[in-house]
C-alpha cells in the first residue's frame, strides 16, 4: 500500500491484490457497501462523475486504474494508450481523498499468464466492436470478472458510451451469478458534444474540434430514423462520411438495445440505439445514442 499526500490529505493506493483484499476485509470496511469504478486511467469528467455517483450511493468507493492488455487487439493502440497516474491521483484526491485506488501491475492481475478467459455472452460479443476487435470482449470479461472477485463490490458503475460493453458486463454477471449490481451512467460530453474519452487526449486541438461531426451525425440519424428505415439511415451515414478526408467511418449500426442485433424492420415494442466508430488520424472514437 502507498499513501499519497495531496493538500494535506492521504489517499490509500494499492498495487497488489493481497494488500487490497486485506484492507477491504478489515474491521473498518468489512460489511460495508462498496461502490466500484473500473477505469484504464487518463481520467476525465466522465470518470469522475461515475466516482461521484458511487460516493453518494455507497459507504466506500474503490477505483481501479489498469490498462488491460488482453482487450487490445492493436499493439500500437495499447502502447500509445495514455498513462497519467499522478494526474489521475490528484483528480481523485480533489474529488474525495477517501477513494481507495487499486492500480495493479499486469503480473498482479494475470500472475504470469496474460491470456483471456473464453466467455459466451449469448451473441452480444459478435456485434459491432466484436466484429472489428477480435477477442476484445473476452479480455473485457476476464479483467472485469477478476476485479469483481478481488474487490467484491456491492455496485459497479460503467459509462453508457461503451454501451455494448455495459450489456456484456451485465450478461457476464448474470451468467456467473455474481453478487454485484451493474449501474449504467449517462455519457459525459465535451463542449462540442464529443463523447469524453481518454483517447481524446491523443487528438490535436483541430481534430478535437472537428470530431463534433460524430455526435452531429448521430443526432441527424436519429431524426431520419423517425420517418425512414434503419437501412436508409445507415446508408445516409455511410455516404456522409464517404467524401470526408479527415474521418474514416468504421461502422454505423442501428441495433436492438437488448440483443444488439441490427434492426432489419422497426418494431414499436423494441428500444433501438445507434452505434458509431470513426477513425481520425488512426485514433479510434466511438459513440452511441438512444433512438426512442
Amino acid at each position: 500500500m502507498f499513501a499519497f499526500n495531496f493538500n494535506n490529505t492521504t489517499m490509500h493506493i494499492f498495487y497488489g491484490k493481497a494488500a487490497l483484499i486485506a484492507f477491504l476485509n478489515s474491521d473498518k470496511i468489512a460489511n460495508s457497501t462498496i461502490g466500484f469504478v473500473p477505469t484504464m486511467g487518463a481520467l476525465h469528467q466522465g470518470h469522475l462523475a461515475l466516482m461521484h455517483k458511487s460516493l453518494l450511493e455507497n459507504e466506500h468507493t474503490v477505483v481501479s486504474i489498469f490498462v488491460n492488455p488482453t482487450q487490445f487487439n492493436n499493439p500500437e493502440d495499447l502502447a500509445k494508450y495514455p498513462r497519467t497516474i499522478e494526474e489521475d491521483v490528484k483528480k481523485m484526491t480533489a474529488l474525495n481523498p477517501e477513494i481507495i485506488l487499486y492500480a495493479p501491475t499486469v503480473d498482479d492481475i494475470y500472475e504470469g499468464q496474460t491470456v483471456s478467459q473464453s466467455f459466451d455472452f449469448d451473441g452480444l460479443e459478435n456485434q459491432m466492436e466484436g466484429k472489428f476487435r477480435p477477442g476484445h470482449f473476452n479480455g473485457v470479461g476476464t479483467i472485469v470478472k477478476r476485479l469483481f472477485e478481488i474487490i467484491n463490490p456491492t455496485n459497479a458503475y460503467f459509462g453508457e458510451k461503451d454501451f455494448q460493453q455495459l450489456q456484456i458486463v451485465k450478461k457476464m454477471v448474470s451468467k456467473n451469478h455474481l453478487k454485484v449490481t451493474i449501474i449504467g451512467c449517462p455519457i459525459f460530453r465535451e463542449s462540442n458534444n464529443l463523447a469524453m474519452s481518454s483517447r481524446n487526449e491523443r487528438l490535436s486541438k483541430q481534430e478535437r474540434e472537428d470530431a463534433a461531426i460524430i455526435y452531429k451525425t448521430l443526432l441527424t440519424a436519429k431524426e431520419k430514423f423517425k420517418t425512414k428505415s434503419a437501412q436508409w439511415a445507415t446508408e445516409w451515414v455511410r455516404k456522409s462520411f464517404q467524401n470526408n478526408t479527415s474521418f474514416a467511418l468504421e461502422y454505423f449500426v442501428i441495433a436492438d438495445e437488448a440483443t444488439l442485433l441490427p434492426c432489419l424492420k422497426k418494431n414499436k415494442n423494441k428500444k433501438y440505439r445507434a452505434f458509431i466508430a470513426v477513425f481520425v488520424n488512426n485514433i479510434r472514437l466511438i459513440d452511441t445514442i438512444s433512438l426512442n
